[in-house]
Formats: structure tokens, C-alpha cells, sequence
């Protein structure tokens, strides 16, 4: 039987990345702001904590991040501009950035990984679960993920993780759960995590996903953790430690996703997901869709 458990209201976006993959274009523009058409990545993660009534948002940035606190505030001489222009329109997009919730920052200073950059959250958060939207995953908002996980996390307690079945030969690139499932289809309990393995020691082809709810218990076992891969501190250690005993902050599950995801940590598929997301777009979809075929053709 499930009970009812504190509702979550805060949401956590790691930003303090140095982006370096997409260098040169990031060395004085965070890579959370490259635009994925005509908004920055980072926006498209706000948009979904909001959309699942997390509108409470905490930003852990870093040096030369200052852009993305920019972006989320007012512009006043833009916005006059445009009014006097009467172009209600633009008028409208830039204001919805800094409408969409309320925002907080805290630097993260050293960069020790996924885990401190969390632990970096623990004043702000306080004592009550919490979400952590990593950006370079973008979720497409018709495929309502972290709701899903958080109704999970309310039913169940504990901490809930993104989970996505991969090829086999991809595992060594992520987090991997082991996994038992229940008596939901999309829903499993997790028993153990590894830190991208090497495919033969997968205990499965779940991997983690950059979308988690947290139970606050995590921020202690993130003080305590030492660094492991790459000399981080892991968040996947923190949470292996929870799963292993549900005692300290209750058990782990996964929320299997299906649905439409768009990586943006990589140059390829950082294009692939500007061409997917442009060609829905009913204001460019019909054109754009046309001029690729005929590029395709052309070049094919």
C-alpha cells in the first residue's frame, strides 16, 4: 500500500560546468545559454521544473556563469525598447524567462562533480525532498518525466532516478542501475548503482538519466563520500549508499522513461536535437522540414 509524503516544491539545476566539449564557443558563454533554435538549453530545464510545479529553482553555478542569472532576470532597457517598437511579441518571450519561477543562486567554487555541486543545495533545501535537473538533458515537456517521478516519490518516499534502457554497448557511458520490478510497468526498485561500468560488469542496460528526486538524507551521505571516479565526488556513490540501506532516507526506485529525450552534452547529438525540435515548430517545422529534404537529397 502507498502513503502520502511531503509534496515537493524545489528544484535543483546543476550549472557550474566548464563545457569544454564545445570549445571555443563556451569560453565566455556558459553552455547552458547555446540556444537549442531560439532558447538557451538552460531555459528548456526551468521550463520543466515549472511545468511540474517545482517553482522554486536553485541554480549551483560557477565563474563566467553570470549570463544565465541574466537571463532569468529583467531587462528593462530591452523590454522598453520593445514596447516602443510594439512588437508584443518578442516583448512576451523575453519576459517569460524572468516570470517563469523563483530563482536562487549559490556558486559551487571548487569543481568536485555531481555530488558537491548537490551538496552545494543543502542550506537552501533544508530538510524535504528536492529534484536535480541536470541540463544537458532536455525532456520534451509532451513526455511529462519528472512529474511521473515526482507523483512516484510522493507515493513511495524514498529518492526516485531517471532510468532509459540503452544498447548494451553504450552502458560504459552512464550511471546503471540494478533493477526489480513492481507492481507499475514504468516503475522499478532500484538495488545497486555502478558508475558507467564496463559492459560486461553491467548489472543491466538501465542507465541513469540526468533527472532525479532526492530524499534530504542524501546531503549526508554526500558529506561522508569520498571521491571516486575522476577523483568526484559521485552522486551515484551517495545514492548506491541509500539503495544498499533503505533505512537511512528510504528505498530507491527508478521511473523507466520511453519517451522523447534530446542530449545536448555532445556536438552531434547537440544538432541532431536543434533539427528534430526545429522541424515540430509550426512556425519553422513546414519550411525547414522541406529545405532538409531537399539538402538530403542533394547531398545524398
Amino acid at each position: 500500500m502507498t502513503q502520502s509524503h511531503p509534496r515537493i516544491s524545489k528544484a535543483v539545476i546543476p550549472a557550474a560546468g566548464l563545457g569544454t566539449r564545445f570549445l571555443p564557443a563556451t569560453k565566455a558563454t556558459p553552455k547552458e545559454m547555446l540556444p537549442v533554435v531560439d532558447k538557451p538549453a538552460i531555459q528548456y530545464v526551468v521550463e520543466e521544473a515549472v511545468a511540474a510545479g517545482l517553482d522554486d529553482v536553485l541554480m549551483v553555478t560557477g565563474r563566467n556563469k553570470r549570463p544565465l542569472e541574466d537571463h532569468f532576470d529583467r531587462n528593462y532597457e530591452l523590454e522598453s525598447a520593445l514596447q516602443k517598437k510594439g512588437d508584443a511579441g518578442r516583448l512576451a518571450k523575453v519576459q517569460e524567462s524572468s516570470d517563469l519561477a523563483t530563482m536562487h543562486y549559490v556558486r559551487q567554487g571548487d569543481p568536485k562533480g555531481l555530488g558537491h555541486a548537490v551538496l552545494c543545495a543543502a542550506p537552501h533545501v533544508g530538510d524535504e525532498p528536492f529534484a536535480v535537473l541536470l541540463g544537458d538533458d532536455l525532456i520534451d515537456p509532451r513526455d511529462p518525466l519528472l512529474q511521473r517521478m515526482v507523483e512516484v516519490q510522493e507515493q513511495r518516499g524514498g529518492s526516485v532516478i531517471a532510468l532509459m534502457e540503452v544498447a548494451p554497448e553504450q552502458i560504459h557511458l552512464y550511471g546503471c542501475a540494478a533493477v526489480e520490478s513492481t507492481e507499475d510497468s514504468d516503475v522499478v526498485r532500484v538495488g545497486g548503482l555502478v558508475e558507467k561500468p564496463d559492459p560486461a560488469d553491467a548489472p543491466s542496460n538501465y542507465a541513469i538519466i540526468g533527472r532525479y528526486v532526492l530524499d534530504p538524507q542524501i546531503f549526508d551521505i554526500l558529506r561522508r563520500t569520498e571521491p571516486g571516479r575522476g577523483g568526484e565526488i559521485q552522486l551515484t556513490d551517495a545514492l548506491q549508499q541509500l539503495a544498499e540501506d533503505e533505512k537511512i532516507g528510504g528505498p530507491v526506485h527508478g521511473v523507466v522513461f520511453k519517451g522523447r529525450r534530446y542530449d545536448t552534452g555532445d556536438r552531434g547529438d547537440y544538432l541532431r536535437a536543434i533539427v528534430r525540435l526545429a522541424c515540430e515548430r509550426e512556425d519553422l517545422g513546414p519550411d525547414f522540414r522541406t529545405w532538409l529534404r531537399s539538402y538530403v537529397a542533394e547531398e545524398m
